[in-house]
């Protein structure tokens, strides 16, 4: 996604586009904020997956819109019409049955959904070109998951250099994570556009199509 990014916006801006967003401090401190955000929502999802937990990291997605819902409400004093509240009363009662009948405490559902959440709020107060903040995101993460990703292959533990996976499934793997910025880049010019409570209701579409 780094990569991609970066070629993208020099093409397009040149180098203009850091110099732009490093000149507005409160920016660049947002973006390093949402940075540490989505990596955490990231490594979650990709180890609770991993580790067998796929129901309740698809729990987490429903429960964000509507905490999406409940920021635009509660912090950028955003109104409901009746048909909207009825949407949200729905909603609410479907991941509510959902969330009593999962068995146990959906801690990661929540942390899904309250860490996604909250990177949305940060995307809305940072005023800037949606490709250019993600761009400025990942930069933020290059490093440390570059120095993770190395530290895991001289232990051993790596598995992107490993044969016995071959180059197809390390191709995958790549074009996987130039494939992530897509519906980030979306996502970020949306919440700038339209009302966070309108990104929540819209936001069932994902989860309900997986």
């Amino acid at each position: 996604s780094a990569v991609l990014l970066f070629v993208l916006l020099s093409v397009r801006e040149r180098l203009d586009w850091v110099r732009q967003i490093r000149a507005v401090p409160r920016t660049f401190w947002l973006l390093g904020l949402a940075s540490a955000v989505i990596g955490f929502n990231w490594s979650l999802y990709v180890w609770a997956v991993n580790a067998g937990h796929v129901v309740e990291s698809s729990l987490g997605y429903f429960i964000n819109p509507l905490l999406n819902v409940v920021i635009g409400v509660l912090f950028l004093r955003e109104r409901l019409v009746p048909a909207q509240w009825v949407a949200v009363g729905l909603a609410a009662c479907g991941v509510l049955w959902l969330t009593f009948n999962y068995g146990s405490f959906p801690w990661i559902a929540l942390a899904l959904a309250t860490s996604f959440a909250f990177y949305g709020l940060i995307r809305r107060q940072a005023q800037v070109d949606a490709v250019a903040g993600l761009g400025v995101e990942n930069l933020y993460l290059l490093v440390p998951a570059a120095a993770l990703l190395a530290w895991l292959e001289l232990g051993g533990q790596g598995g992107f250099v490993d044969v016995r996976w071959g180059w197809g499934s390390n191709l995958l793997l790549v074009l996987g994570g130039a494939l992530t910025a897509l519906p980030l880049i979306g996502f970020a010019y949306a919440v700038r556009q339209v009302s966070l409570t309108t990104v929540g209701l819209l936001q069932y579409l994902a989860p309900t199509l997986q």
